[in-house]
């Protein structure tokens, strides 16, 4: 990686080597801010803070950007998909996608359906339940669950995922992403089951395993 993750350096780099959208996990700041970090602390052994209870500003200092920031900085016209890592977030996340007329291109991620679900009729954003193929008993009917709710992908560890499985989930209008899909391998064998979305922190072998499968 050329920047370190969830910075704007990296997210910025992300889109001019040619990805359609980025990723990230979002915190609520202890004055009320998005904050775009993945661990629930940053810092290093004694100077280490907890996300939730830090400002915005004190984040700052560690290069963890504001949402507000991200759209400021870097605009809106890409695909967005925040893992929520708290429920309290899930609003304040909303507001400021809302007022940046970028909702639309937001998919707010969830291991929590049922949080999902309440969310129908009441956002414009995309949702996607993010979880693991063995916490789901039934996987069609959860696949009919997801499309009945307004939910529009799941997402999956790369490993989990086959072509038959894939195919299920569009069954129900469900689109169907793989994370962790870092080796060229990895990318090409979810291109073949026809998934939607894939999640890699090297953006330049994502595009490099796209044309050579197009130019096949």
């Amino acid at each position: 990686m050329e920047f370190p993750e969830n910075t704007i350096a990296a997210f910025r780099r992300g889109l001019e080597l040619g990805a359609s959208g980025l990723e990230s996990d979002a915190w609520l700041s202890a004055d009320g801010q998005v904050v775009l970090v993945h661990d629930d602390t940053v810092g290093r052994s004694l100077r280490r803070q907890k996300v939730r209870s830090s400002t915005a500003a004190e984040l700052a200092r560690f290069d963890v950007p504001t949402l507000e920031e991200l759209y400021a900085t870097l605009g809106t016209e890409y695909e967005l998909s925040i893992d929520a890592k708290h429920p309290e977030v899930i609003a304040p996340m909303l507001e400021v996608a809302e007022r940046h007329g970028a909702a639309p291109r937001l998919w707010l991620c969830s291991p929590d359906a049922e949080q999902l679900f309440e969310l129908q009729g009441h956002t414009n954003a995309q949702l996607v339940h993010s979880t693991h193929k063995d916490r789901i008993e039934q996987l069609e009917r959860h696949a009919c669950e997801l499309q009945l709710h307004g939910v529009a992908a799941i997402n999956f560890h790369r490993t989990e995922w086959k072509s038959g499985l894939v195919a299920l989930f569009h069954r129900f209008d469900v689109r169907a992403f793989g994370w962790d899909a870092q080796e060229l391998r990895h990318l090409d064998a979810l291109f073949a089951m026809h998934i939607d979305g894939v999640y890699c922190d090297r953006p330049e072998r994502m595009i490099q395993a796209l044309q050579e499968r197009e130019s096949r």
